[in-house]
Order: C-alpha cells, then structure tokens, then sequence
C-alpha cells in the first residue's frame, strides 16, 4: 500500500512538469559579466545588445547581422525561449553562431531574471 502510494506521489510530481527556479537578478547580474566578452547591455558587439531582448522577436534587431537560423526564427524571446537558448543554441536554433552556455538551471534562472527585469 504504502510502494503505491509513493508511485502516485511520484507519477503526480512528474505529470506536474519540471520545477522552474527562481531567478535572482543581483546573481544574474554577476553572471551577466561571462556574456560580456560578446554581448552589452547597449549596443551589438559580436552578439547582438540585450537591452529589451526580453518579450523581442528573436533576430529582430534591423542592425545586427544574425545568423540565418535566427534571421529566419519565429519566437519572442521569454523565459522558456531564453532557458532553451542558455542551455544549448545550437540545439534550440541550428546554425546559431552562438557557443556559450549555461549548463546550471538556476545560473540560467539568474541571467534570464537580470535580463528581464534590469534589460528593459
């Protein structure tokens, strides 16, 4: 009795989906500095500027010259699109030039906070 009712326990936690951390925009920001080799907040380096990439269409910028997979992409980055993008761009969107990830649910929970709520 007691072996089923741990399985229905178990089978209802993963019917429910995965756990979305939460994000903590002060950390997010001190991560933010590892994708400042390529990006700013305010103008397109070797990535595109971040400032307002959250709720944008991805490869929207007129002035930057993305990649075909993004030039040709249909989402607004959010924070299950951006999740995707930081875990494996080239997974989430082929031919992406981008190489850099985050392989930590909640290091990725943080940058996506910073970015949403001190991006704008």
């Amino acid at each position: 009795m007691i072996a089923r009712l741990l399985l229905l326990a178990a089978l209802a936690l993963a019917a429910a989906g995965p756990a979305r951390a939460a994000g903590d925009a002060d950390r997010g920001e001190k991560l933010y500095e590892g994708c400042q080799d390529c990006h700013s907040l305010d103008k397109n380096e070797i990535g595109p500027r971040h400032r307002g990439v959250f709720g944008r269409k991805a490869g929207s910028l007129p002035d930057f010259a993305y990649s075909d997979g993004l030039k040709n992409a249909n989402f607004v980055w959010d924070e299950q699109t951006l999740d995707r993008w930081l875990t494996n761009p080239q997974a989430f969107v082929p031919g992406a030039r981008m190489f850099y990830h985050l392989d930590a649910a909640q290091d990725r929970a943080d940058v996506i906070a910073y970015l949403k709520e001190r991006a704008r």
